[in-house]
């Protein structure tokens, strides 16, 4: 195996043996089969494209193919072996589509020779796969420049797949991005295109992550209405509890709906704690809260937890023995030997009874002392308040924001953010979304005339919230250039989805960003100057050295 794509990849350079989020060599190999027999899909689906056929159940299928490789979703090897066998149908399909259209256009029949991962087939299951696996994976790119665009292509989409996902399962669609996926993929195996065509392409990359986050922010306020400001409880209460985490709202809905009357009291954990701001949800008196903090807390906070857990998405840790038999995963997330609640069916909602009959049975949780943190700071509620955030800045209530969005993790490094959060001046404001918030949420940072020091406006995906804010300080002020407005980036990433989210920030024009903990592995020295140059992205330094260049 060979996987650098999460920034805590083994000794800055690559997982080999085994991955350090826990994912076992064969899981690797399925993987990035997985992605090859993607980008063969996407290839027939781009010629298909050509010939003036749309087809979205393809694009949609690479979409939840490419969601299934970030970080932390599918460690079960027979789940991927499953998904490797659909991928493959899937191919067939749209090959057969594309060639009827070519023989019906054309009045012959196509022959022109197909990279192998438009044409690779084999009968002999998992084993055959993981073997396939071992020889397509990322070093199967020699060039090291070609290879790290190629990733940084990737792992955009993936990020872009995930958001789109999100959105087509609470039925909001845009195809437009299903047919960028593919078009991205296919590229991937073209190999006369040179570094500057995939260039054009990450930026291309960033303008579609920046339309599959609006397209989610219609998808959730479309179904559950704009977030409002709420205080949310991080403790217990006395009772059986579920506590759900990873980033599913339609999970969450369904959920709530079956345990409604039982007794149950409903938690979040980790990105899910931006739910309990939407109307949608809140409406339903058993969410009582947010347990928890960070996905990477999640076996100590898990074993805490007395209830059983449901993780719909992303996230996910090779889950202890003391609470092995009571989480359950969902959706696209899998692990060895771990219950799964199926997808839906035919339009019903899924059926959560095996997790609410472990809460019943295991019964009361008991109660456990918590404070009180403020979500639902989206772009909606700070529009309301637009004028009083313009009149600060003017008066120089407020002199910078600070984006400190993105993801958490393990590495001590990451200390970082809750030091520089504590010694910001206090006439700076902090925006953020994502999990990195969990560094600095529970300070007590006080506020600028009624407005929160720390401005929350959701989970990762909800970045797109810190963009529509900053278009509108940018034209409220009168501004040609974003980065002439009084914000700083320091963002923090751990995978995939930050990387969209990044590149958005690069297609809209941003500079300046600090990234941390560390640059990113699969990004080569001449990839690295490319950046540089054009957006002058830089790694996070010192504390002291970036609060100098902040205040500055």
């Amino acid at each position: 195996m060979f996987c650098f794509q999460c920034s805590e990849t083994m000794k800055g350079t690559g997982c080999t043996v085994q991955g350090i989020c826990g994912k076992e060599p064969e899981v690797a190999d399925l993987q990035d089969l997985l992605i090859w027999i993607l980008k063969g899909i996407s290839l027939w689906g781009v010629k298909t494209q050509e010939m003036g056929v749309k087809d979205s159940e393809t694009g949609l299928y690479v979409a939840e193919g490419l969601f299934t490789t970030i970080t932390n979703v599918d460690f079960d090897p027979e789940s991927l072996g499953k998904k490797i066998d659909r991928a493959l149908n899937v191919r067939r399909r749209i090959e057969r589509i594309f060639k009827e259209a070519y023989r019906k256009e054309k009045g012959k029949e196509f022959s022109e020779p197909m990279p192998e991962a438009c044409t690779w087939e084999s009968s002999r299951g998992v084993e055959s796969y993981k073997a396939k696996g071992a020889q397509v994976g990322v070093l199967d790119t020699q060039d090291e420049d070609i290879r790290s665009l190629r990733e940084l292509l990737t792992y955009g989409l993936k990020g872009i797949a995930a958001y789109t996902d999100h959105a087509y399962i609470l039925k909001h669609s845009d195809n437009s991005i299903l047919d960028f996926l593919q078009e991205a993929l296919a590229s991937c195996l073209n190999d006369s295109l040179t570094a500057e065509d995939y260039v054009a392409l990450v930026l291309k990359a960033g303008e579609y992550a920046v339309k599959a986050m609006a397209l989610l922010d219609e998808a959730n306020t479309g179904s559950y209405g704009n977030p409002e400001i709420t205080s949310v409880y991080t403790g217990t209460y006395e009772g059986p509890g579920i506590l759900v985490s990873g980033h599913d709202l339609l999970d969450l809905e369904e959920l709530l709906k079956q345990t409604e009357g039982k007794g149950i009291n409903i938690y979040t954990h980790g990105e899910m704690l931006p739910a309990n701001g939407y109307p949608g949800l809140k409406k339903f008196s058993h969410l009582r809260g947010n347990f928890g903090t960070s996905w990477y807390n999640q076996q100590k906070e898990f074993e805490e937890f007395k209830g059983p857990i449901l993780m719909t998405t992303n996230c996910i840790q090779r889950p202890r023995e003391s609470y092995k038999d009571k989480i359950f995963t969902t959706g696209l997330v899998g692990w060895p030997e771990v219950s799964h609640i199926p997808n839906r069916v035919d339009g019903k909602e899924k059926d959560f009874t095996p997790i609410i009959e472990k809460a019943l049975e295991i019964g009361d949780i008991g109660a456990r002392p918590g404070k009180k943190i403020v979500v639902g700071l989206a772009h909606d509620q700070l529009s309301k308040v637009s004028d009083k955030i313009i009149d600060a800045v003017k008066t120089g209530a407020i002199k910078k924001f600070v984006v400190m969005g993105g993801c958490d993790g393990h590495a001590k490094e990451r200390q970082y953010y809750t030091d520089l959060a504590e010694r910001l001046p206090k006439d700076m404001v902090i925006l953020t979304a994502g999990c990195a918030k969990y560094r600095y949420n529970m300070l007590d940072l006080g506020d600028i005339g009624g407005i929160p020091r720390v401005v929350d406006a959701g989970q990762c995906n909800d970045s797109y919230s810190l963009v529509v804010t900053a278009l509108k300080l940018k034209e409220a002020f009168g501004l040609d250039d974003i980065n002439d407005l009084p914000i700083e980036y320091d963002i923090a990433w751990y995978e995939q989805k930050a990387v969209a989210v990044l590149l958005a920030l690069l297609y809209m024009g941003v500079k300046g960003i600090r990234l941390g903990p560390v640059l990113p592995a699969f990004i080569s020295p001449n990839v690295l100057k490319v950046l540089v140059e054009n957006f002058d992205i830089k790694p996070i330094r010192t504390v002291e050295e970036d609060l100098s260049e902040i205040v500055g």
